[in-house]
C-alpha cells in the first residue's frame, strides 16, 4: 500500500520554512501532494494566484521526484479522500502554532476518522519564517535571501514593483 500524505497551505509565498517541511514529509511517506489553497472565496488576501503559487513551488523543488504540487479549494478532509491520502501534515513553529493545529487537527478528525494529522517541528533556524512576514519584508524592500529562494524573490520583487537587493550568492539548501 503506497502511503500518500497531503501538506496543505497557501504558501503565499513559499518559503524556506515550507520547503524544509516538504522535503521531510516527502522522506516520510511514499508520495507528498503539497495542496495550495485556491482562495476563490478570500478568507485571507494573497499576493499570488494559485497557479503562481504552484509555480513557484514546483520550480523551487525541482528534482524533488515524490512531491506532487496540486490546488484545491475544498474542505481539507474532501480533498484528502479525493487523493487517496492516509496522513495530513502539519508545520509547527512556535507554541502558539500548536492550538491552532491541535483544533484543526481534532476537527478533521471529527470529519475523517481515517485520516492521520502529523505535525512535524520546524527547525530552529525558520521559526520565525511566514509567509506574511516574507511579504512584509519584500514589500518595505528589505532583503529576504535567507528566507525565501531566488524564483520567489525575483517574483515577489516583480509583483511588488521594487527594485531587487539580491545578491544570489547565498543560497541556502532545501537540505541539511
Amino acid at each position: 500500500m503506497i502511503k500518500r500524505a497531503v501538506y496543505p497551505g497557501t504558501f503565499d509565498p513559499v518559503h524556506y520554512g515550507h520547503l524544509d517541511l516538504m522535503c521531510r514529509g516527502a522522506a516520510l511517506f511514499d508520495e507528498l501532494v503539497v495542496a495550495v489553497y485556491d482562495h476563490r472565496k478570500p478568507l485571507k488576501s494573497v499576493l499570488f494566484s494559485v497557479d503562481e503559487r504552484i509555480q513557484m513551488i514546483k520550480e523551487a523543488l525541482d528534482g524533488e521526484e515524490n512531491i506532487t504540487v496540486l490546488p484545491f479549494s475544498e474542505l481539507l478532509v474532501d480533498f484528502a479522500r479525493k487523493i487517496d491520502a492516509q496522513v495530513i501534515v502539519r508545520g509547527l513553529r512556535v507554541f502558539s502554532d500548536f492550538e491552532f493545529e491541535f483544533r484543526s487537527a481534532l476537527a478533521n478528525k471529527r470529519l475523517a476518522p481515517e485520516l492521520e494529522t502529523i505535525s512535524l517541528m520546524t527547525r530552529e533556524q525558520h521559526t520565525f519564517l511566514s509567509g506574511t512576514t516574507v511579504r512584509e519584508i519584500a514589500s518595505l524592500n528589505g532583503n529576504v535571501d535567507s528566507m525565501v529562494p531566488d524564483n520567489v524573490a525575483i517574483a515577489l520583487c516583480e509583483r511588488l514593483g521594487k527594485k531587487s537587493n539580491r545578491s544570489f550568492n547565498t543560497p541556502s539548501p532545501l537540505r541539511d
